[in-house]
């Protein structure tokens, strides 16, 4: 009986020990910034189950045609967005009916897609995947296409203590890895450490922000996480009239979600449906461009009026919200180990 039990301890031990202990990586919260929306204390990152999640994002697996990945129409040079077509592309030459959002700071996000019709990070990637727009694939199909990959077989076990590939697993890496993509290392970002002074077009440029856009595009995200209806003309082709299909009500009509104007310069086409290619553009809209209907943003209802200096000076601030080193950081890009 003794000898059994001081087998039965061997055993456990050997079982714990075999297990690498997986140490969790704390989510830097930058100073002034609010905290964040997603619980990391639920779902804390591990540096696994970012590599898992990392390799996922660049595999064109997830696709039914193994031919579209994430990175596809989420590119690291354009803030993770694509950036030489106005709508997103699926499988076999598709063309989807939105401009796909940036993927920056989303652990401050409390909605996403265009429509907010996704409420939780966890879910986001599972609607390009299953969507026949894009990956058009399912999810046990891509899960069972994991699972015979001795390399991901590997992955799940390191980054889960199991090699079985299962959707929640496969999301949640997923979902880690783009908490992972957080930008804060703009000019703007070092004016407001007091690291680096804007020029004076660039202080101008903050001025007018500040009187005609922050509202909406609310420091230091750049973005109220909320949904407004800023006046576009609804393209007749598209016929998008944005969150109202999600929540059915009539005060929802024409209203999308407020992106982050952080790496604006990077991320063309602008809006839901890509139809603006310059910022020149975007403000001109904004000038002249507005259509009245009776949910559009009370913040759109007094005409803005900018001169070319006041338009250039306001284009030179938004540049200043460039984060040069988030867009070359290795630690977000393709790693074919």
């Amino acid at each position: 009986m003794k000898k059994a039990l001081i087998i039965g301890i061997w055993a456990l031990f050997l079982l714990l020990v075999s297990f690498k202990r997986k140490d969790i990586i704390p989510f830097s919260v930058p100073k002034g910034w609010p905290q964040p929306v997603y619980n990391f204390k639920k779902k804390p990152l591990t540096a696994e189950k970012i590599n898992l999640g990392r390799t996922l994002f660049y595999d064109p697996a997830l696709s039914k045609d193994s031919t579209i990945s994430c990175n596809s129409c989420h590119s690291q040079f354009s803030s993770f967005t694509h950036a030489d077509h106005a709508l997103s592309h699926g499988i076999a030459g598709k063309i989807g009916n939105r401009n796909s959002p940036v993927l920056i700071n989303l652990a401050w996000s409390s909605h996403f897609m265009w429509d907010g019709s996704i409420t939780h990070l966890n879910e986001q990637a599972k609607r390009p995947i299953t969507n026949p727009l894009e990956m058009d694939e399912n999810m046990d199909s891509v899960v069972s296409r994991l699972q015979q990959d001795i390399r991901y077989r590997s992955l799940f076990s390191m980054a889960f203590e199991d090699s079985v590939a299962t959707e929640e697993k496969m999301l949640e890496a997923l979902t880690q890895f783009m908490l992972t993509l957080v930008s804060t290392n703009s000019k703007y970002d070092r004016v407001m450490a007091a690291q680096d002074t804007f020029t004076v077009n660039e202080l101008r440029g903050y001025t007018l922000f500040k009187a005609h856009c922050s509202s909406c595009h609310t420091e230091p995200l750049f973005t109220n996480d909320g949904f407004e209806n800023n006046g576009l003309y609804v393209d007749e082709t598209l016929n998008d009239f944005g969150r109202i299909k999600i929540t059915h009500t009539p005060a929802d009509s024409l209203k999308f979600k407020v992106p982050t104007l952080r790496n604006i310069e990077y991320s063309k086409p602008y809006m839901h449906d890509g139809r603006f290619k310059t910022l020149s553009q975007v403000i001109n809209s904004y000038m002249r461009g507005i259509q009245h209907s009776p949910t559009l943003s009370p913040k759109l209802q007094k005409m803005i009026y900018l001169d070319e200096q006041q338009k250039n000076d306001l284009i030179a601030f938004l540049l200043t919200l460039s984060d040069k080193d988030f867009i070359h950081n290795k630690r977000f890009a393709y790693c074919s180990k």
